[in-house]
């Protein structure tokens, strides 16, 4: 199958994909649990995608993440609450600082700028560390922006420790694909181009990277602040979705989730991002919510044990399990596309050349 025909096939996929979310739209309650987890699936796909471009592709251990959400989420409510909502939201503040509102698309841009701005500042020291170092630094800065951010010195622009709300969110279910698609996109291309392979060159080993004549500092903070410009669209994103914001919501258990995204799908893999994003979402928001009813009865059975919070237990049984059998995650390294569908199914069910040279089923 030529890269022509593979392109077509993948447009067309992701066509009917947006046409198949249109028509569920048009039948179903915006509400329903399946719009819930396909919104927020979207959204961590994103933020996955780009986690991977640094811890997967280029081989910096970053922890940071959620911090590079915030100021994305934050920097999205501030530019768009309308100026009529900004004395009811900054209420103690005297209606704030600022008094003008953006379109959403600017917004969400502005957010990935404020975002790469603070990684390239952040990355100047930080990235002449290594491993598990870089990790605890850039964990480090996320719990200090969201300190700051509820700090009351800077409540004229961030509100402080309350919440940020009125601020435009989803009317379709299409806006975060169709924002994260075209983000997800940007950044495969990117690691198809020649930066993405000084990246992978740099992840295999830096000594032969540099020996190559690649600039190693360069390229680091290029991932560094790429990786942080898409992961504040999806904190903008994530403002739409939870429709307020406040600084405490930005944890590092968020990093963890994000990184355990990444880890079952599959570290070095956009495609497995993707799907483990969804699959954990709907995991643990959805399939696995009726194991916190403790009065769950099955015919006139009682099933015992159930009780709030026993989803949780279930859910790191499971994900135990998929570290465990499957130590390169569902997908590996491997990508998911039309072409590797129809060469498994060529290798499988293709015909085979017999001795005699004629061709066999078999």
């Amino acid at each position: 199958m030529s890269k022509k025909t593979k392109m077509i096939w993948n447009v067309g996929l992701i066509a009917a994909l947006l046409g198949l979310l249109f028509l569920l739209e048009q039948v179903m309650l915006p509400s329903s649990m399946l719009f819930i987890v396909l919104k927020k699936g979207a959204i961590y796909a994103l933020v996955a995608v780009s986690m991977n471009l640094l811890n997967g592709f280029t081989g910096l251990f970053s922890l940071g993440q959620a911090g590079f959400m915030l100021l994305g989420a934050y920097t999205y409510a501030i530019l768009t609450i309308p100026v009529e909502s900004r004395a009811s939201v900054y209420q103690y503040f005297d209606g704030g600082i600022v008094q003008f509102a953006i379109p959403v698309p600017l917004a969400l841009i502005a957010g990935g700028i404020v975002a790469a701005i603070f990684a390239y500042l952040i990355g100047l020291p930080v990235l002449r560390l290594k491993s598990d170092y870089l990790a605890i630094a850039t964990l480090g800065f996320a719990e200090i922006i969201r300190a700051v951010f509820q700090w009351d010195k800077l409540g004229p622009l961030t509100n402080g420790s309350n919440l940020l709300r009125s601020f435009p969110t989803f009317q379709s279910v299409l806006f975060p694909f169709i924002v994260a698609g075209i983000c997800i996109a940007v950044i495969v291309l990117l690691i198809n181009s020649t930066y993405g392979r000084a990246f992978k060159a740099i992840r295999d080993d830096e000594v032969a990277a540099e020996a190559m004549g690649i600039n190693l500092a360069h390229h680091k903070r290029l991932a560094f602040v790429i990786s942080s410009f898409f992961a504040g669209i999806s904190g903008g994103l994530l403002a739409m979705y939870q429709t307020t914001i406040q600084a405490a919501t930005f944890e590092s258990a968020m990093t963890y989730e994000i990184l355990l995204i990444v880890v079952i799908g599959g570290i070095g893999s956009v495609t497995g991002s993707c799907l483990s994003a969804f699959l954990f979402i709907a995991c643990s928001e959805w399939w696995l919510r009726f194991l916190d009813n403790e009065n769950l009865f099955i015919g006139s059975f009682h099933v015992p044990l159930l009780r709030p919070g026993f989803r949780k237990v279930v859910f790191s049984v499971i994900i135990m399990a998929i570290v465990l059998f499957y130590r390169k995650g569902i997908m590996g390294d491997k990508e998911f596309s039309v072409g590797a569908i129809a060469n498994f199914f060529k290798k499988r069910f293709g015909k085979k050349k017999t001795a005699g040279g004629g061709a066999s089923n078999e």
